[in-house]
């Protein structure tokens, strides 16, 4: 299943249909842990159609609960009020919204102003980085194949930021250095999330369904939240019960670190080096753990570039990590 999901997922990537529509559930689960950093702020969706996003109407319909400043949204090329755009339009729209003025407490069309944008809307173009720069904090589902860009974007211009993307983004050079640096982390849940995606998205196992309006749904086992805002998990300590045997948890071939499966057999007495898959930064606390680096990328790696091996086989991506209450 996991195979077939990271297929279906490089897939995407190299075809770019990488649109996912994200869930008003998925939304609010994550953005409760995160309601006093909104206060007094601009929040910009830049990769939304503010017409049919979920983004815009959560943050729209809780602007006073919130206390924002205002809301933008805007998304590359669409003026089509539908799910998935062509992209065959020129220009896009942004829409902006200041907050209830006639006083019902809910978004009405007369009190979102709409504007054409001069271009396509693309995050990268200087009118969409103008808008960035009006913001505090950006909140979002970013296109998969475009990730590591998007995230670089956002450190260059030091946005505060909540956004979407997948754990294979945490094996990146790029991603994993910013998590290393403690510059971003992952958010308050990871995991299975489901999303709409375009008709011409293929469907292929059990992940992948039509509901009754005829949407295409896909389910990804390795999603995530990445972000820069404080959320009390990351402070969480991880609870460890198991002791180091040497029988246990065998040395790699080519790298001086002990090898862990799973995240909940950390042992809580090794001083070492330990490798640990990608998940653990779901448990992650940088009080009680240091990240040392990523396995192909670990500058003391003998095998640069290539994963660690274990009697000759290789070894899924490991996080080098240290307790740092044993030192």
């Amino acid at each position: 299943m996991a195979k077939s999901l990271n297929k279906n997922l490089h897939q995407a990537k190299n075809a770019k249909k990488d649109e996912f529509y994200t869930q008003l559930a998925d939304i609010e689960n994550e953005l409760k842990h995160y309601k006093d950093h909104f206060r007094g702020k601009t929040v910009f969706c830049n990769c939304d159609d503010p017409r049919v996003s979920n983004f815009f109407h959560y943050f729209s319909h809780r602007f006073e609960s919130l206390g924002l400043k205002k809301l933008i949204t805007t998304c590359y090329k669409n003026q089509n009020m539908d799910l998935f755009s062509t992209h065959e339009n020129e220009k896009a729209v942004m829409l902006e919204y200041n907050g209830d003025k006639n006083g019902d407490k809910t978004p009405n069309a007369e009190e979102i102003g709409i504007i054409e944008l001069e271009g396509d809307g693309d995050f990268r173009s200087a009118e969409s980085i103008e808008l960035l720069k009006q913001a505090d904090i950006v909140v979002t589902n970013p296109p998969f194949s475009l990730f590591r860009e998007y995230v670089a974007q956002l450190v260059e211009y030091d946005k505060k930021f909540l956004i979407v993307g997948t754990q294979n983004s945490i094996t990146t050079k790029e991603i994993f250095s910013l998590l290393k640096e403690n510059k971003i982390w992952l958010g308050h849940k990871a995991g299975d999330m489901s999303f709409i995606v375009p008709d011409e998205y293929e469907m292929r196992d059990t992940r992948s369904w039509r509901d009754e309006k005829g949407n295409n749904w896909r389910s990804l086992g390795n999603t995530c939240w990445f972000t820069n805002l404080d959320h009390s998990k990351r402070h969480e300590e991880l609870d460890l019960f198991k002791h180091y045997t040497p029988q246990e948890y065998p040395k790699y071939d080519n790298y001086d670190a002990i090898n862990v499966n799973r995240v909940a057999e950390i042992p809580q007495d090794y001083k070492g080096v330990m490798g640990v898959p990608i998940t653990f930064l779901d448990k992650y606390n940088p009080k009680q753990f240091e990240l040392i680096g990523i396995d192909r990328y670990v500058e003391d790696n003998p095998n640069f570039g290539k994963r660690f091996t274990i009697n000759g086989k290789e070894i899924y991506a490991r996080i080098l990590i240290k307790n740092k209450k044993l030192q």
